[in-house]
C-alpha cells in the first residue's frame, strides 16, 4: 500500500513517514506532564514540525501498562482544543483514543486520523470510523488491556496471532465500506508481549504487507529496548528507538511513531540515501 487517505490528506508512503508523538498526559510513560497544556502541547507539535514530522499523533489517555482509564469528560478536555489547535499547522492530524465519542468529537473538528490501541473494539467505534467518508484509521494488536497486559503475556509465537487479528479488524471496518486505502496496521509493540516477541515483530510485519496493509512501528523509547540496551530511563532509549525504527522501515514499515523526530529523520534519510545507492 502506496498511499494512507485521510479526512483532509492522501499521504503518500512510497518513502517512509514519520508521526510525532504529543502526549497530553501527567503520566506517559517517557514524558508525561511535559507537555499536559494545551499551550505546551502545541508548542511541542510545532517544534516536532521543525524537526521534520510528516504528521502529528495527539494522545489524551496513557496507556503505559498498568496505567488507570481516564474518564471521557477529561479526555475530551485534554485533546479537542489541542486537536482544533493543530489542524492549522497544515500537516495530517491523529488521535490516539479508544472512545467512540472522543473520536467523533475530534473527526468532527477536524482531524485526520484515528489511532486506536483496541483497534476500534469499543462501543460503536467501528461505525464511527465507518460513517466518516474518508477518515484515516491505524488498528493496533493489543494482548488483554493496558492494566493486565504484561501481568500475563501473550504465549507462543505471535506473528500469525497478531496478523490474523489485524487482518480480521480490517476486513471487519471494510464490510461496512471502508476503503482499504484509509486502513494501517500496528502490530502493538509492547502491548502484552515479551521481549523476544516484540523483536519477533519486525520481520513479523511481512504477513501484513503481504495482506496489502500499511504498516505503522511504533518502537519509541519503549521497555524491549531497556531490556537489552540497559538504558532504563526512557529518554536515555533515542539511539535504541531510531535503531529499531530503521530496522523496521527497512523490513517494510510505512509509518514509524516516535518522541524523537529530528533523530529518525536524519537516521531515514541515511537508509534513505543507502537504499538509492543500492
Amino acid at each position: 500500500m502506496n498511499r494512507w487517505t485521510t479526512a483532509r490528506f492522501d499521504i503518500d508512503l512510497t518513502r517512509p513517514r514519520v508521526m510525532g508523538i504529543v502526549n497530553v498526559t501527567p503520566d506517559s510513560f517517557s514524558d508525561g506532564g511535559l507537555h499536559a497544556s494545551t499551550a505546551a502541547a502545541l508548542e511541542h507539535c510545532e517544534r516536532l514540525l521543525t524537526e521534520g514530522a510528516d504528521m502529528l499523533d495527539i494522545g489524551g489517555e496513557s496507556t503505559r501498562p498498568g496505567s488507570p482509564p481516564v474518564s471521557l469528560e477529561e479526555e475530551l478536555a485534554r485533546v479537542l482544543p489541542v486537536v482544533q489547535g493543530a489542524i492549522g499547522l497544515g500537516v495530517p492530524v491523529s488521535v490516539d483514543t479508544y472512545k467512540p465519542e472522543v473520536m467523533q468529537s475530534v473527526l468532527d473538528a477536524g482531524a485526520d486520523i484515528v489511532n486506536d490501541v483496541w483497534a476500534l473494539r469499543q462501543g460503536h467505534a467501528l461505525e464511527v470510523l465507518a460513517a466518516h467518508p474518508r477518515a484515516g484509521v491505524c488498528l493496533m494488536h493489543m494482548h488483554r488491556d493496558p492494566q493486565t497486559m504484561q501481568v500475563a503475556p501473550m504465549e507462543g509465537d505471535v506473528v500469525h496471532a497478531v496478523a490474523d487479528f489485524l487482518r480480521d479488524r480490517a476486513e471487519a471496518l471494510m464490510a461496512l465500506g471502508v476503503d482499504r486505502a484509509r486502513i494501517v496496521l500496528d502490530p502493538g509493540v509492547g502491548f502484552g508481549k515479551t521481549v523476544a516477541q516484540n523483536f519477533s515483530l519486525i520481520e513479523g510485519q511481512r504477513p501484513l504487507l503481504d495482506a496489502g496493509f500499511a504498516v505503522l512501528a511504533g518502537w519509541s523509547r519503549k521497555s524491549s529496548l531497556g531490556s537489552v540496551t540497559g538504558q532504563q530511563v526512557p529518554a536515555d532509549r533515542v539511539a535504541a528507538s531510531v535503531a529499531a525504527a530503521v530496522l523496521a522501515v527497512d523490513r517494510g514499515a510505512r509509518v514509524v511513531r516516535v518522541h524523537d523526530v529530528r533523530a529518525t529523520v536524519d537516521a531515514l534519510r541515511v537508509w534513505e540515501a543507502a537504499i538509492m545507492r543500492g
